[in-house]
């Protein structure tokens, strides 16, 4: 195992700051967009299109890394996504905005997708598992770390955007000096939706509607925070808070899954986020103290929806569907992520700032509703049958090779 962190430490380093860019990058556009006047749903377009983007570029991607290089591409899509980054304080325009935040995603996909592709090819099958939990651990403590950057500056001012653009900016160091040879080139996932809801309805519908919610926080929780009056510090404490209770959440949740019907566990965890949903729409405003609790019981459940979802999938398709079905349940995930910040928006709009927890509450509910009809159609799945959770972030489809439950993989 030291072996493998030793030759994957640049690789960790380089996501680490890119992801700490690209966490500050996501809550301060949001603010920034809210003090410049912008409307809530030219907010939710905004937001929108960086997840447009990004599904655009899971499957544009392969093919750039396969005519170029990995080098050449991460270089490439860094150094774009850093002059975007620039660029949204060159041109104030909800309609500049929106193609800045659509080429950020398209960028940050690919950039995603080529660090974890290097990190596969430096894990050895036995310690993919170890390895993996490792890149989750970096994944939300870089995002915690970008969210608590908000409070160093203004917003207003040209400083957080330079921040964000070198932190881009030195992820290429490691890798463009890194004299690793480089992996394999990387292959487009044969999708097949239609398979993804016969293996799993619940897994299904579930990741779309988890991204529904999920990325009505991400885009629209600096705004809701905001627009309740309080200041950039407590905003970054508020996403900060929800983040790192998510982080926590994982491993416990983990160990209860792997022990019951995840079915009833996805009930559960559901359930809980729609009370977390009502707790903030209800009383958030009325204390700074209950908000952040609210924050922490939403990221504590509702952000682990993705990975309970997908081990649940898991306990009903053939080994060789693996790669597939999990590429098929992120691309519904992002499906979800491009339509949630524009209902979630137009429920603010219309409802007031808290209708956006009173929005995911009800999504959360929908899913809980079906997911509870769902324990009456089907068997619970053997225990030899149930695969292992191990906490899986919604990054690119790579991440899915990089998982020690994949049975066809080349020793």
């Amino acid at each position: 195992m030291r072996s493998t962190l030793a030759a994957i430490a640049a690789l960790l380093l380089a996501a680490s700051v890119l992801l700490m860019g690209n966490g500050l990058q996501g809550s301060l556009l949001a603010v920034r967009a809210n003090g410049e006047g912008f409307t809530l749903l030219q907010i939710g377009f905004l937001m929108s299109a960086y997840f447009a983007g990004y599904v655009a570029g899971c499957r544009l991607i392969p093919l750039m890394v396969r005519n170029v290089g990995h080098i050449r591409t991460f270089t490439a899509l860094a150094s774009v996504a850093s002059a975007s980054a620039l660029a949204h304080v060159l041109l104030i325009d909800a309609t500049v905005w929106m193609v800045l935040r659509a080429v950020t995603g398209f960028c940050f996909a690919g950039l995603a997708m080529v660090i974890e592709s290097w990190i596969n090819e430096k894990a050895t099958n036995a310690n993919r598992g170890r390895v993996l939990s490792i890149y989750r651990m970096v994944d939300l403590g870089s995002v915690t770390v970008g969210q608590l950057l908000l409070s160093l500056a203004d917003p207003a001012s040209f400083v957080l955007f330079a921040i964000v653009s070198i932190l881009i900016s030195i992820s290429l160091v490691p890798v463009a000096l890194s004299t690793a040879p480089s992996p394999r080139p990387l292959q487009t996932v044969n999708l097949d939706l239609r398979r993804v809801f016969q293996v799993s309805p619940l897994a299904a519908v579930g990741c779309l509607l988890a991204g529904f919610a999920s990325s009505a926080f991400w885009s629209l929780g600096p705004v809701f925070v905001q627009n309740l009056g309080h200041e950039i510090r407590l905003i970054a404490v508020f996403m900060g808070v929800t983040i790192l209770s998510a982080a926590a959440a994982q491993w416990p949740l983990g160990a209860i899954s792997d022990r019951v019907d995840r079915r009833v566990l996805a009930f559960v965890v559901t359930l809980l986020s729609a009370g977390a949903g009502l707790l903030l729409w209800t009383i958030a405003d009325r204390s700074a103290v209950w908000m952040l609790v609210g924050g922490g019981l939403f990221g504590a459940f509702s952000i682990s929806l993705f990975g309970l979802l997908l081990t649940q999938a898991n306990d009903y398709a053939q080994p060789t569907e693996f790669v597939a079905l999990n590429a098929g349940l992120l691309l519904l995930y992002g499906l979800g992520s491009i339509v949630g910040p524009l209902l979630a928006s137009q429920s603010m709009q219309w409802f007031g700032t808290t209708a956006l927890f009173g929005y995911t509450m009800l999504i959360h509910a929908l899913l809980g509703a079906f997911a509870l009809w769902r324990l009456t159609r089907r068997p619970t799945a053997a225990p030899r049958e149930r695969e292992k959770f191990i906490p899986t972030p919604a990054t690119s489809p790579m991440v899915f090779e990089l998982d020690p439950r994949r049975p066809d993989r080349e020793s």
